[in-house]
């Protein structure tokens, strides 16, 4: 028989969607188990980076279903977005045919794969279905005091001609484009994160299964900051309240920074042309966190001084770009010497540096080079001196509240989510207003608001707001004429809460209760790291309020996650741009999808970054043509169990029936840890294996047990070729992708381990061990029970212990 990939797996293909092998119960009996892999945006076709994330999830998805679980697998489309405007305008084609386009062309690729998803459930974002409910959501958000439109300098896109959050400027530029993101003014939606924040935080604790570096993302960004404000005053009784996370260097207080947006600065920049044009010059650049801190930073005196409030003397008070207006309260006091920005800010412009907090009591006092930011005991500062950094936070706020002109506070970095986006590829947002200004929230009977199919793309700025007839309507409950709100939401709306839709996707409401709740939350997720603190944050915002609204009891989307490292080609990731993509359907056309599959997961661990190679991928495929070969010849032996006497076996066939049994237990716990490379090499050392036992003439029934177990591990991770060679068995009737194997602890407990004993690298001794954990401190416990071993160590010092593990311990004495 000859290995036919693209025959056998194109019938597998179609197999597996007649009978609907991997539909979803929603009223099974069985344990119910949902993974998920981060939805697509169709751009076109699936690129390395998909495969290897929906490979990931098939494996895990495949094994569950296999151990007896109902398994949530589905697959979706996150298809709303710029990218299919700006392929609109260069192909003069319509948004919504290229994004369809793309979906089945994207479709028929993932099918390719033999991903076991349950299609039914497959969702667009960019339909009315789905997107009613992202409207009705929005408004019920309104209801409950969780959204507002107000005036605010947001970050401006230049290049795709949109706002973009906070968490999408990376480094100053468009997370998209990649343009240079400037400041400008407009009127925009926001959703309350910010009421969420202390939540958010909490419950990063409960995400156990999450990987800790995302979890230290996401608490940086969220920002928690307890501190002091503090009410500093002019000469003239005029207050200024900064807010500070030490206020225990207010000895070292040099200036008063405010932010360009705050009060005074809008006040002053009325009468002073000087003052108005640094800050329409600070307007120009990110105000993002990250852009803040690498921009240099400058400011001006506003010849305003107000006195400190524990010393004889008066500080500045400056406009500086570094200050943001909606952390805080958009005013600081600059402690230079323990900050690196009021460092770089002082020495600009000549202010005092006064050392406060010195690594010793008696600190000796030195020009500083930088900021010193580490813990250590107040100097210089009166009532706090010799006081750690800790106590002398308490002391001195303590000291503020009983002077009245402070207070212990918290605040957060993480700022609320600006949703308007000024593009016509999105979903509407369904409200409307009077000639009068008037906001107007549209009722259940005017959703969905759909958007105009006949779109003129060509002209610059917001297609909705241009559009001669679309935004013209009138008030439902007065009949009055009204305006539609142009501006449509941030893709991320979408993308926040489609894991819930998946769980009944025909529902009539925004998902079916009761669905929900058999599925919800997650198991397993997966997907890029990049989502860290976009989609990630969001997610979680967007379910603790669905259990502020009522929506669930749930608050935590997902239980376990994932992410995946990307593919790289020549050491940089794979990009058009770079010229270094492989065409996934390409492979699979010239060697299969098993190949493929087993390629993208043997490459290297799910967590790291993956090499492409040429000849990596052509070892998958001599491997899956070796498994043919192997079992093929031998099918006709297979056997569910294996009832001979192993103490009948000679030494090489009981070694070989312990190993099939040690690869079972192995494969099984590496999946459960989502370790998918290391079940790939251990399959391919049992091969190894089988075939020096087959070319010994080993026992038949033994060779029929290894080939059962063999096509069951396989399973999972190259399912179109296990799948056929069992439909060519007796157990053809039996489900392969509802089987799996356990290990038989009886044959476990006949392997034993001979564990060399050396000293200083000499050979002591010898100790057998019958399946037994080892570890070297067990070991050499028992080295020093053997009499010659510890006439070896008698009057030595213990340096190290040497384990090679199940061989070798190496006990170094002098």
């Amino acid at each position: 028989m000859e290995y036919k990939p693209s025959s056998i797996e194109n019938k597998w293909q179609k197999e597996w969607e007649k009978d609907q092998s991997f539909k979803a119960k929603n009223n099974s009996t069985k344990e119910n188990y949902y993974i998920l892999e981060m939805f697509p945006y169709p751009s076109g076709k699936i690129h390395m980076g998909h495969v290897r994330n929906y490979v990931i999830g098939d494996v895990v998805a495949r094994y569950k279903r296999s151990n007896g679980f109902n398994v949530l697998h589905p697959m979706g489309w996150d298809a709303f977005g710029m990218p299919a405007e700006n392929a609109a305008i260069k192909n003069n084609v319509h948004p919504r045919d290229w994004t369809y386009q793309n979906i089945e062309e994207m479709r028929f690729q993932l099918k390719q794969l033999g991903l076991s998803y349950d299609w039914e459930r497959e969702i667009k974002t960019c339909d009315k279905d789905y997107y009613i409910h992202e409207q009705r959501f929005f408004l019920d958000l309104l209801k409950n005091n969780l959204a507002y439109k107000k005036e605010s300098y947001v970050n401006w896109d230049p290049v795709d001609n949109t706002v973009l959050a906070n968490e999408q400027v990376i480094d100053g530029k468009g997370w998209r484009s990649g343009a240079e993101v400037i400041q400008k003014k407009l009127s925009q939606w926001f959703l309350k994160i910010t009421d969420f924040a202390e939540d958010l935080i909490e419950n990063l604790n409960q995400l156990e299964g999450w990987p800790k570096k995302v979890l230290s993302m996401q608490e940086n960004w969220i920002g928690k900051s307890i501190g002091a404000e503090i009410n500093f005053y002019t000469d003239e009784n005029e207050e200024i309240k900064v807010f500070t996370t030490r206020p225990d260097t207010i000895f070292g207080a040099s200036f008063i920074g405010l932010s360009p947006d705050h009060e005074i600065s809008k006040k002053l920049s009325e009468s002073n042309k000087e003052i108005k044009k640094f800050i329409e010059s600070c307007k120009k650049n990110s105000s993002t966190t990250e852009a803040l801190e690498k921009a240099e930073k400058i400011g001006i005196d506003t010849k305003i001084k107000v006195k400190h409030p524990f010393e004889e003397r008066y500080l500045p008070v400056y406009i500086a770009n570094f200050i943001l207006m909606d952390y805080g309260t958009g005013a600081i006091f600059g402690c230079p010497a323990h900050d690196q920005r009021d460092f770089d800010f002082a020495k600009k412009y000549s202010l005092k540096i006064k050392q406060v907090v010195s690594k010793k009591i008696e600190g000796q006092i030195e020009e500083l080079d930088e900021a010193f930011v580490d813990d250590g005991y107040l100097i210089n500062s009166d009532f706090l001196n010799d006081l750690r950094v800790k106590d002398a936070k308490n002391k001195i706020i303590n000291k503020l509240m009983d002077l009245n002109i402070g207070k212990k506070t918290v605040k957060f970095k993480l700022r609320d989510w600006g949703v308007s986006r000024q593009r016509y590829w999105g979903c509407p947002i369904p409200i409307i207003y009077l000639e009068d200004g008037t906001l107007v929230q549209l009722p259940e009977e005017s959703l969905p608001v759909e958007l105009p199919e006949d779109i003129d793309l060509s002209k610059p700025g917001n297609p909705l707001e241009n559009h001669p007839t679309w935004k013209f309507t009138t008030c439902p409950y007065s009949g009055k004429p009204a305006i539609r709100e142009t501006d449509t939401f941030d893709t991320f709306f979408e993308s926040s809460w489609y894991f819930a839709r998946f769980t009944s996707p025909d529902s009539k409401s925004i998902f079916d209760k009761e669905k929900f709740d058999n599925f919800m939350p997650v198991d397993q997720y997966i997907g890029g790291v990049e989502h860290a603190i976009l989609h990630l944050l969001y997610s979680r915002f967007f379910f603790h309020s669905m259990k502020k609204i009522g929506y669930t009891n749930i608050s935590e989307p997902f239980k376990n996650l994932v992410t995946q490292g990307m593919v790289l080609k020549d050491g940089s990731k794979m990009s058009k741009s770079l010229g270094n993509t492989i065409d996934p359907s390409e492979k699979i056309k010239e060697l299969g999808a098993d190949t493929v599959r087993l390629f993208i997961l043997f490459a290297a661990p799910v967590d790291k970054d993956l090499e492409w190679s040429d000849e990596g991928i052509e070892g998958s495929n001599r491997f899956i043509k070796r498994i043919w070969t192997t079992i093929a010849k031998n099918i006709e032996s297979i056997e569910k169990e294996f009832s001979k006497d192993p103490n009948k076996l000679n030494e090489e066939e009981l070694n070989f029936l312990i190993k099939i049994n040690k690869t079972i237990e192995k494969i099984s716990y590496d999946i459960d840890k989502i370790q998918l490379n290391t079940p790939i090499a251990a399959m391919m050392e049992l091969l190894n294996s089988a075939n020096k036992c087959i070319d010994t003439g080993c026992d038949k029934k033994l060779v029929g047990y290894f080939i059962y177990n063999f096509l069951i591990l396989l399973n999972p991770f190259a399912p179109h070729l296990s799948n056929e060679l069992w439909s060519i068995s007796k157990y053809k009737n039996e489900n392969i992708n509802e089987t799996w194997v356990t290990a038989d602890k009886n044959i476990l407990n006949l392997d034993k381990t001979k564990m060399v004993i050396q000293i200083n690298g000499k050979t002591r001794g010898l100790i057998e061990y019958q399946n037994k954990k080892l570890t070297k401190e067990i070991i050499f416990n028992d080295a020093k029970k053997d009499k010659k071993i510890n006439r070896n160590l008698e009057n030595k010092e213990i340096v190290k212990l040497i384990y090679v593990e199940n061989k070798i311990l190496n006990i170094i004495v002098k």
